[in-house]
């Protein structure tokens, strides 16, 4: 049985996650999510052709929280890497990634299927 998507239920600021993190109140592994994007670029990302953001959540107390930038925010990615490149720098060496928006495609497409048996 798979696990409910997590749903944030409450946001914590991006300059907290130390503290929570230092005082163990963070459980499990962060989550990153493909999402819409909430909050518009500075006029350098093309919104059009990148509607898509990733954002992350963190487990707190038992509750999913979202991340807010120190402008109360939600704070987005437009990369998995440089979001990978950010949970790193705070100590994070593994998380989950959730991506609902973008299809699976068929199984047997992609650089991991291998050839095909006929």
């Amino acid at each position: 049985m798979t696990s409910p998507a997590p749903a944030p239920i409450r946001s914590i600021r991006q300059a907290d996650i130390v503290d929570l993190s230092e005082s163990y109140r963070i459980g499990e592994y962060p989550v990153a999510v493909r999402s819409r994007r909430e909050t518009l670029g500075g006029g350098f990302a093309d919104q059009g052709r990148h509607p898509n953001t990733w954002t992350v959540y963190f487990l707190v107390d038992g509750q999913w929280a979202e991340v807010q930038s120190a402008r109360g925010l939600r704070r987005e990615w437009t990369s998995l890497d440089r979001l990978e490149r950010w949970l790193r720098s705070l100590g994070f060496r593994y998380f989950w990634v959730r991506n609902e928006i973008e299809p699976l495609g068929d199984a047997g497409e992609g650089p991991l299927a291998g050839p095909s048996l006929k």
